[in-house]
């Protein structure tokens, strides 16, 4: 094979040689291909395998771990959440709106192959900075604008509801967008499926939209960085048809009725090539593939454009030999294509055949069990000794800070986004995008709720990858608790830079220690997740972005914790200590344009024993409402939920500095308390430290030195963020 083919399919020297040593001959382009896939950074995980072993990933309630479409839990009541977070970041970058629905459509694929209807989306997204008039800020704009359409679009035809997510805005994501999708499905905890195939003789069927040459090296392309070459690659990003995968959701939900299948397997990142491989991978089997009937939408198509498509909305199955018809006929009901298009054998090989022909041969364990593990080099990155001791400034008044903080994009209210998302359908939503904190449906059957919370907040990544990847892991379990349920499980999006930077590795090296570190403390195990590597443009790394979104299960369903105010008197407290904290805030962002600091660590006890206390709480009626204490600190925090119940808060908060009221020292909450006596005995059976710092009521926000008509707080927070995006429109 000549050296300029091997190297446009990005595969290494030293990869190149061991491709010789497996096959015992040279490849030709279709296994090329194939390698070149299997072998990507996307599939194969070669640059992070070796950190992700050791995550914690049992528990009792835990159903599924890692190494499947999705994580499954045991969610109370015979049923099941099975749960994945993923990412497509590059694709959204290149093309925002079929990027994003694409993401969408592969994310419920991955759990309803997994025998689960899809009830809940989330989403993760990261963009640039979006203000003033520069080409950049045009561009983000136009991005978040096709991001989210493309989102809301994909979800809306479903008919699943999208109940929540984060956005947020750094300059560091100029050159590279993040779009993380999320998705949750239940089912009952005895019908779940996996992505397996074996039995020698079992039929492979294909099943779903047709192939065409869409996506076509999508599995590489996201793993490379961009330049001005590769950003102009439209042709690998796929396209989807949410109504396909509709009658696909639903073809296979009616199948997996029955008792015909004995695997299935959604069709990803590289398509026919990573379902087959992974498939009989996971089994030891070998399989036979007849490509030639393969469903194929253009004429004239290779076998390697059929294996390495990534054209959407597709499955494959392997099925119980003599039910073959039986399945045949469900598919052609819900009007899809369906093709036998092979055979598990027991060689440990896949023999792909064209016309009758070998096209290609190769082992199948070496691509999906047996990847090569890179261990690459790492270094402690230079700028966090020149951004280590953080000055803030002290002679900006609170009431200057306050209008400042509360005007920043990733403050201000995303209407503009969520209001594009149905969020209603199928009924069982109990709390609305936007409302803060955890997004929380309904499991009818069992009377309980799921609570859904997702975070990360780069800047403190930045500064300390390690505490700042602990951080997302504690902060998304604080705002499932603090809708009183009981956090279970994370999924996890890893978003690093180019993997080829020391300083990179190093960067995801810690963060992974500080996921597994959190997990393993707050005692909620990774059920599944996704590494995304290579977000850089011209050697600029976006800052690390380990999104996390946590899991939980609230037995009483109508005990479900309101996160804004809920009535005039009620009482506000603060729970945990302030202590001045302003490494990585917003505070010292928005300004001084400030990033750096020490972060403290995580103490995980005072964490879970604020998430105890709260849950006890609500379940003994003593509380009306709770919020995570978030960016901008309690100020803005207390801010937010004025504006969304509509009703003003007097507050008076005991600080050792003025600007402690924008400080973001970590494991805080607000509560409104109904019965203080009982409330405050059981935060002492806790340990955790209250402040009583007022009511609600009022047509102003009062907190300390600020007093301002929540009339016009409230015209900030719901306005300015749509005047931002909208300037073009």
């Amino acid at each position: 094979m000549d050296k300029a083919t091997v190297k446009a399919h990005k595969i290494s020297d030293q990869e190149y040689e061991e491709i010789l040593k497996i096959l015992g001959r040279e490849p030709n382009l279709l296994e090329l291909g194939i390698f070149s896939a299997m072998w990507s950074e996307h599939c194969s995980y070669k640059s992070s395998k070796k950190y992700l072993n050791g995550f914690p990933t049992k528990a009792p309630w835990v159903i599924q771990g890692p190494g499947e479409n999705a994580g499954v839990i045991d969610v109370g009541g015979g049923v099941a959440a099975v749960f994945k977070m993923e990412s497509h970041n590059h694709p959204s970058f290149i093309e925002p709106f079929q990027g994003a629905a694409t993401g969408v459509g592969g994310i419920l694929r991955d759990v309803f192959t997994m025998g689960a209807r899809v009830v809940a989306n989330m989403n993760s997204l990261r963009f640039g900075e979006v203000r003033g008039e520069s080409e950049n800020a045009r561009k983000q704009r136009y991005l978040l604008k096709g991001a989210v359409a493309g989102i809301a679009h994909y979800g809306n035809c479903m008919g699943i509801p999208t109940i929540g997510g984060e956005t947020t805005f750094d300059p560091s994501f100029n050159g590279n967008i993040l779009v993380n999708a999320f998705a949750l499905g239940l089912c009952k905890s005895d019908e779940i499926f996996y992505g397996r195939a074996e039995g020698i003789g079992n039929p492979v069927i294909y099943v779903g939209s047709k192939t065409g040459r869409d996506g076509l090296g999508g599995a590489v392309m996201a793993s490379d960085s961009f330049n001005d070459a590769n950003k102009s690659l439209r042709p690998t990003v796929q396209v989807g048809d949410p109504f396909a995968e509709k009658l696909l959701m639903e073809a296979c939900l009616e199948l997996f009725k029955t008792d015909y299948v004995v695997g299935i397997q959604d069709m990803g990142a590289a398509g026919l090539t990573s379902s087959s491989f992974e498939m009989a991978g996971r089994s030891g089997s070998g399989m036979k593939m007849y490509l030639d009937r393969v469903p194929m939408r253009e004429t004239g198509m290779t076998p390697y454009e059929l294996m390495l498509s990534e054209s959407q909305e597709r499955m494959l199955i392997c099925a119980k030999k003599g039910c073959e018809q039986n399945i045949l006929e469900i598919f052609k009901k819900w009007d899809l294509d369906a093709e036998i298009i092979g055979e598990v054998t027991d060689s440990g090989v896949m023999e792909l055949y064209w016309h009758g022909e070998l096209a290609g041969e190769i082992p199948i364990a070496p691509l999906s069990e047996a990847s090569p593990v890179l261990d690459r080099p790492t270094a402690r990155p230079k700028y966090l000794d020149e951004i280590k001791n953080l000055q803030i400034p002290e002679n900006v008044d609170n009431k200057t800070a306050f209008w400042k903080l509360l005007g920043e994009p990733e403050v201000l209210n995303k209407s503009l986004i969520y209001d594009q998302y149905d969020a209603n359908i199928q009924t069982n939503t109990i709390k609305q995008p936007g409302l803060l904190g955890a997004a929380v449906i309904r499991v009818k059957e069992t009377g309980r709720a799921i609570a859904m919370a997702a975070q990360c907040d780069p800047r403190a990544n930045f500064v300390d990858p390690k505490i700042g990847a602990a951080r997302a892991v504690a902060a998304a379990g604080r705002k499932v608790a603090m809708s009183g349920a009981t956090p279970l499980a994370i999924t996890d999006c890893l978003n690093y830079g180019n993997p080829q930077n020391p300083e990179v590795m190093w960067q995801f090296a810690q963060g992974c220690e500080g996921i597994k570190e959190a997990c393993r403390e707050l005692n909620t195990p990774v059920v599944s997740g996704n590494v995304s590597l290579y977000n850089d443009t011209e050697g600029v790394s976006v800052y690390p972005t380990p999104a996390i979104v946590t899991v939980g299960v609230n037995e009483d369903a109508n005990l479900s914790l309101s996160s804004v105010f809920t009535r005039v008197g009620a009482a506000i407290y603060v729970l945990g200590e302030t202590k001045g904290e302003f490494a990585a805030s917003l505070y010292a962002k928005a300004l001084f344009d400030a990033v750096g600091g020490e972060l403290a660590a995580v103490d995980y006890k005072k964490e879970r024993a604020l998430w105890d206390l709260v849950i006890e709480a609500n379940k003994s009626g003593a509380l009306e409402f709770a919020n995570s204490v978030g960016v901008g600190g309690v100020a803005i925090t207390l801010a937010k939920m004025a504006c969304l119940s509509g009703l003003g808060a007097e507050c008076k908060f005991d600080v050792e500095k003025p600007n402690f009221i924008f400080d973001e020292s970590f494991s805080r909450a607000i509560v409104g308390v109904k019965d203080e006596a009982k409330f405050e005995s059981l935060a002492a059976k806790y340990g955790v430290k209250f402040e009583k710092i007022g009511s609600v009521g009022g047509d102003k926000f009062k907190l300390n030195d600020i007093e301002e008509k929540l009339s016009d707080v409230s015209e900030v927070y719901f306005n300015k963020f749509a005047a931002i995006i909208r300037q073009e429109d």
